[in-house]
């Protein structure tokens, strides 16, 4: 998975630099990782599955949860590429985000990972609220989650932020700048904000 780095996921525009962003949180900045630019290319997401997957292949796992929407694609990748090399079926499930903005696991999947040992997946890591939400209603039906994998860490986080979980791995770690919007260098020069991507692209 060599070919796999920051250049190669700037060349098919899922990573964004030099422009004007704002991000889910609100705050401002000059890059973005745009992974919807990834999931329409199937055999690259898969490759990108199997390095999430990698540093698992000797875990203990029953199977893969994801926060909706986000790692779900993931996720799924995630545990084919898992159940391949462990030679069993590894589920995947994810939970749903409610109106509160919290986290609930229904569709008869709590059930399906009761007392189950868990690998959550999250495509970007920011503040690592969505990931800390769905851990802590994982452990309440209860399972065991054992670990956390990213496709990228751009928050800095580790696994005593996400909860105190056994081990965190991300594929990318990119520390992006960001600013409040009052304090925005790029305000100041009143260069536009790209309406294409990020919250821009919700008030586009």
């Amino acid at each position: 998975m060599a070919d796999l780095n920051l250049n190669f996921l700037e060349s098919i525009g899922a990573l964004i630099t030099e422009s004007h962003v704002v991000y889910t949180s609100g705050k401002h900045g000059k890059s973005y990782v745009n992974k919807d630019a990834i999931y329409p290319h199937t055999e690259l997401t898969a490759r990108i599955c199997q390095a999430m997957a990698e540093p698992f292949y000797t875990t203990e796992i029953d199977a893969v949860l994801a926060p909706a929407i986000g790692g779900m694609i993931l996720g799924h990748g995630i545990a084919a590429a898992l159940s391949r090399h462990q030679k069993k079926e590894i589920l995947s499930v994810y939970a749903e985000q409610t109106p509160e903005k919290s986290f609930v696991i229904k569709r008869g999947y709590d059930a399906l990972i009761r007392n189950q040992k868990v690998l959550v997946v999250e495509d970007v890591l920011t503040t690592g609220g969505s990931v800390r939400k769905v851990i802590e209603v994982a452990r309440t039906i209860p399972c065991e989650v054992v670990g956390v994998s990213a496709l990228c860490n751009r928050g800095a986080l580790t696994a005593e932020l996400l909860g105190n979980v056994p081990r965190l791995q991300s594929l990318f770690h990119i520390q992006l700048e960001a600013w409040d919007a009052a304090e925005c260098p790029l305000c100041a020069k009143k260069i536009p904000v790209n309406m294409s991507i990020g919250k821009g692209s919700k008030q586009a």
